[in-house]
């Protein structure tokens, strides 16, 4: 069927639309021909039948891969346009540049079928609805995907064969550069040198990439970096502050170990259509060649460096790594395992008066996960001197001659601190001594460039000035790099007594924490009656294994003796509490908490041990209290108390208050006689009746 015979009036009423495509820029740049070539189809619509102004020309995704249409806003609108009905022609130079993926294409395909949409390419028309024209058209889309794959296969395969050899060019990290040679070599720059080795002995001491970071900002270090970008500066250092994701970046890289690596990752694309980059483990580099350049570390210690970073985590499957060394007094923190479940253990801490903080150990994870009881809750201050003073008594005296290192290992880390303070002073001060040559060589009539010039010199100036303040300021702030003879010899006292190396006030929490790591791999608490059982699994495999008291609580420690109790109980019979307090302090018993007794204090300990008062047992006994014994004589009870004072009844006081219990009476009981006072009140009475009863009858 011709050409002709295919376009109908109904395909000239609607627009043709040319779609122009290149893969990159650089081709759009180069190629110059074949993007004219695309725009020449233009005239193949008029010779069709179509109206220049019915022709669409779509040329936004010039330097746009056809791979995928996700990224190609000018291959979306095509196929919207398509899907409204509004086209009728769709022009290509050929099926690669409308389409590479073989799902778009015939995405295409279908979408043109329904729409009635003819295709034109270099070598003619096709209708989508006859079949010999949509197996053709499925053909090339096919090829056209295929010859992508192809190049891209040859372009993967030059790079892995020149990656094989460890001779494949990559953007080299912070500290290493190309030399003449093209050789991967250290930084000729001292000053980038010397950051990168401080990073890695930062890391080294503390294990924490935090930590990194924080000694990096605590003595004003800055780290190098590389300008991105084009143009003259672009790929030059500059020093700015260090973040963490550089410090992680720096120790999962492997070339700072001196190995070629390439292919650690994976990308996939997502159904979205954007890419997912995987991370694959040592085994499925594809590339790996050990020791193909200097390097700043061994492979041993970037392997270290990995798994103290995994341990870094907080969580990882069901149980909890070590973790880095923390701030805090608990020294398990991190070693310290479950004797029941067998999880690592999580620090409590809790402060007692004073402000000191103690450390418990706490074993909640089942509880947080399935809402069980916790397993254990320890106190952790006897177990931390007790495996103490087990590692204390199992360092050899060889040994020893750690605590002397650390010494010397803290003037080293100054003296590496101050030559990199003093770097960057340097640096400061050759920009500005070039800003005064640059100033010094400019002809005075250049008034603007020696105006320029001269305010970047008084710039340069300002900031030298700066850092030589700032380089004082900290020099004064960590003091002398050196050890006095003073100090000396306190350091080999020190080291002839470990244990005071150990209790040293210079030696902080974290410090210890890390010397014991470097002795202990873990310890098992598991708590038995009044008994903990402590189970110590050395590095070297060795075991050791610990029996603790439990240690008491607060209200324990302050509880009072037991024999005060029992004073206490045989006073409070025939005493009050205040009689029985001064009967306690005369006899020297104190509190458990070391105090005189009160009054109060008897009273609260008779009521928490049971024991009975004075006047309880008098109660007990039949004794009877001020109104029982008033109306058993038929008196007042002021006229008891009176009978109390004068000796006709037996009372007794039965506390401070002055509350009396009366003995039973068993003989005679004196009665009272009517008296002048009582006869005249028993006559006021009556005449005080007959008065109102006489005023409610005239009512």
């Amino acid at each position: 069927m011709s050409a002709q015979t295919k376009v109908t009036a109904d395909h000239l009423r609607k627009q043709a639309i040319l779609y122009v495509r290149q893969s990159t820029l650089q081709q759009v740049k180069e190629n110059r021909e074949s993007t004219a070539q695309q725009y020449g189809l233009k005239r193949h619509a008029q010779e069709l039948g179509w109206n220049p102004e019915q022709t669409l020309v779509i040329d936004e995704d010039l330097g746009q891969s056809g791979a995928a249409a996700s990224d190609r806003s000018g291959f979306q609108r095509l196929v919207a346009e398509v899907g409204l009905g509004r086209v009728g022609l769709v022009m290509g130079l050929n099926v690669s540049r409308l389409a590479r993926n073989n799902a778009d294409w015939h995405r295409l395909l279908e979408i043109c079928g329904l729409a009635g949409t003819l295709i034109v390419d270099e070598d003619g028309i096709y209708d989508p609805n006859q079949f010999n024209d949509r197996l053709l058209l499925g053909l090339k889309g096919t090829m056209s995907e295929a010859e992508l794959y192809m190049l891209r296969a040859r372009l993967i395969g030059g790079l892995l064969n020149k990656a094989r050899r460890g001779e494949l060019w990559l953007r080299p990290p912070i500290g290493f550069v190309y030399d003449e040679n093209q050789r991967f070599v250290l930084d000729p720059d001292e000053q980038v040198r010397g950051a990168v080795r401080l990073l890695f002995e930062t890391f080294r001491r503390s294990g924490s990439a935090g930590q990194v970071v924080r000694h990096f900002s605590r003595h004003s270090i800055l780290w190098p970096s590389r300008r991105s970008g084009t143009g003259n500066r672009a790929g030059t250092v500059v020093f700015r502050k260090l973040r963490r994701s550089m410090v992680q970046s720096a120790l999962h890289n492997p070339r700072y170990a001196g190995a070629f690596v390439y292919g650690r990752t994976r990308k996939r694309k997502r159904p979205d259509g954007r890419k997912q980059t995987r991370w694959l483990a040592r085994e499925e580099w594809q590339v790996f060649i050990p020791d193909a350049h200097p390097g700043y570390i061994s492979w041993e210690d970037y392997e270290s460096n990995l798994a103290r970073l995994r341990e870094n985590r907080h969580i990882n499957g069901r149980d909890c790594l070590k973790g880095p060394v923390r701030e805090g007094s608990a020294l398990l923190q991190g070693l310290a395992l479950c004797g029941r479940c067998g999880l690592r253990m999580s620090v409590r801490y809790h402060f007692r008066k004073g402000g000191k903080s103690v450390p418990n150990y706490v074993c909640q994870r089942l509880c947080a996960e399935t809402g069980q009881p916790s397993c254990q809750y320890i106190a952790g201050a006897g177990i931390d001197d007790a495996v103490a003073q087990t590692v204390v008594g199992a360092v050899t005296p060889s040994a020893l001659d750690v605590a002397l290192k650390l010494f010397e290992e803290l003037r080293a880390r100054k003296a590496d601190v101050d030559r990199l303070r003093r770097a960057q002073v340097e640096r400061v001060r050759e920009e500005a001594e070039l800003a005064e040559r640059q100033y010094m060589l400019a002809r005075p009539e250049n008034r603007l460039v020696v105006d320029t010039l001269e305010r970047q010199w008084n710039e340069s100036l300002a900031r030298l000035t700066q850092a030589e303040a700032e380089y004082s300021r900290a020099t004064q702030a960590d003091g002398s790099l050196g050890l006095s003879a003073e100090d000396k010899e306190r350091v080999a006292t020190l080291v002839s007594d470990f244990p005071r190396v150990w209790k040293d006030p210079r030696t902080s929490d974290r410090d210890r924490k890390r010397m014991l790591r470097l002795l202990i791999e873990d310890v098992t608490l598991a708590r038995e009656g009044e008994l903990i059982r402590v189970h110590i699994r050395w590095k070297g495999g060795a075991n050791t294994s610990l029996e603790v008291p439990r240690p008491r609580a607060y209200f324990e420690l302050v509880r009072t003796p037991a024999e005060t109790i029992e004073a206490i109980r045989a006073l409070a019979v025939e005493q009050t509490d205040g009689q029985v307090a001064h009967a306690l302090n005369s006899r020297h018993y104190r509190s458990g908490a070391g105090k005189s007794f009160t009054a109060s204090m008897v009273r609260q300990l008779r009521l928490s041990y049971g024991i009975e008062s004075y006047g309880q047992r008098l109660r007990r006994i039949g004794w009877l209290t001020v109104p029982e014994i008033a109306c058993r004589i038929g008196v007042h009870p002021t006229t008891a108390r009176i009978y109390a004072k004068s000796g006709l009844l037996r009372a007794v006081r039965i506390n401070d208050k002055g509350d009396l219990l009366f003995e039973p009476t068993a003989g005679s009981i004196p009665r009272t006689h009517r008296g002048k006072r009582h006869r005249d009140s028993l006559l006021r009475s009556d005449l005080t009746s007959q008065m109102r009863n006489e005023v409610q009858y005239e009512t």
